[in-house]
């Protein structure tokens, strides 16, 4: 009985998508749940994965090829291609499922093998999280971000001839297409303007060090970072500075009675936002675990599309990657954003006297057809006086 492989459901913010990879090709032996191809949409990449032991019959979209939710993509045949696969691998797989890898053996999926020999990854140095210590797609994914992943490329720069003249042109991404045309979007049709100012990091880092500790262990693990400071001080200036809160609607602004609060992530794919919806909800902890949940998933390219749509103010944190100072983008119909930067020591005038503390200048852009300078500024302000003052945010004050 033929099976017909359809595209995911797309959400209505998506029309369409694009076929990225076909991992198996028509004849080639697929296990059930095994990935066999990725749909790119403009925000995420979706998997779409084998119903059925067998294996393709029909490719009715190429890579490249335009698709429509729920449209036929290709054909499947249960129990087809068992024939091509080697009988020892017939006789491995129950074994496999009953003990586990023998010393320096390593049992990795198809999509694993495949990804790992794309990447240059040694499987003998991945660690698997599959069942029975089975090297996962995601395993291979990690390792391939590691610092000594870098080498074979490394390698093969040194290697082009001094005075060639190298050029390579490739296709730009679905989603690389998408965020530039959002960037271009918000640059053309915004009144966008970006205040400066400068905080002292020192009591958060104090505070941060004084309890960390505790605070991991009471929370299960969880770290305590900056970031989280940085929300929950964020949600409590929207309280007070509503419009930055604000979104505009044609000839409407919406007041948003909640605060979603998305946070800019960098993937291999391009920048993400997930989102912290009920932000206000949150206690620090809670915070802290949704931002590196969001995070991990987001590089791992996991992230759903109903995780990116919608937020009502966006934190950007250029500074993990060393960045001192910069204008972020608006992400409409956002009418604010926050730029995080490096934290970097630096002689400051205290009580007349010179001190060296560790600041970090911090930038907020914002639409000034819907937000004065005045709200904005005194937003930054609230900011810096709760990160510099975090008894601030515990008395709301």
């Amino acid at each position: 009985m033929t099976i017909e492989i359809k595209a995911p459901t797309f959400p209505e913010s998506v029309q369409d998508g694009t076929v990225a990879t076909w991992h198996k090709k028509p004849g080639e032996a697929v296990s059930r749940d095994e990935l066999i191809v990725d749909i790119e949409t403009d925000k995420v990449v979706l998997e779409v994965v084998a119903p059925a032991d067998g294996a393709l019959s029909e490719i009715i979209k190429d890579e490249g090829d335009t698709v429509l939710s729920n449209e036929v993509i290709a054909k499947f045949e249960p129990g087809a291609g068992a024939a091509a696969a080697p009988a020892e691998a017939k006789a491995e797989a129950p074994a496999a499922e009953s003990a586990a890898p023998a010393a320096g053996e390593k049992i990795a999926m198809p999509s694993a093998k495949k990804m790992a020999a794309e990447k240059g990854v040694d499987l003998a140095g991945v660690e698997g999280t599959g069942k029975g210590g089975r090297v996962l797609k995601e395993d291979v994914m990690k390792a391939g971000t590691a610092p000594a992943a870098a080498a074979p490329v490394a390698a093969a720069e040194v290697a082009v001839t001094p005075g060639e003249r190298v050029e390579k042109r490739v296709p730009m991404t679905r989603m690389r297409k998408r965020i530039a045309e959002r960037l271009l979007d918000a640059s053309q049709s915004t009144a966008m303007l970006t205040t400066f100012n400068e905080v002292n990091m020192k009591p958060i880092m104090d505070l941060r060090k004084n309890y960390k500790d505790l605070f991991e262990k009471t929370h299960n693990g969880t770290r305590l970072g900056f970031m989280g400071f940085f929300v929950k001080a964020a949600v409590e200036a929207l309280k007070r500075y509503t419009a930055v809160n604000a979104s505009i609607d044609g000839n409407d602004i919406v007041y948003h009675g909640y605060q979603d609060i998305g946070v800019a992530v960098s993937s291999p794919k391009g920048l993400v936002v997930p989102i912290l919806r009920n932000a206000e909800n949150m206690g620090l902890a809670d915070m802290e675990n949704n931002i590196r949940d969001l995070g991990v998933r987001a590089r791992d390219g996991k992230l759903s599309i109903e995780e990116m749509t919608g937020g009502t103010f966006t934190i950007t944190n250029g500074g993990v990657f060393g960045s001192l100072l910069s204008t972020p983008i608006l992400n409409p119909p956002q009418t604010a954003i926050l730029g995080m930067h490096k934290i970097q020591e630096r002689p400051m005038a205290v009580n007349g006297k010179v001190e060296i503390l560790p600041m970090m200048y911090l930038a907020l852009s914002y639409d000034h057809r819907l937000i004065d300078g005045k709200e904005a500024v005194g937003f930054l302000v609230a900011i810096k006086e709760m990160i510099e003052d975090p008894a601030r945010i515990l008395l709301e004050v």
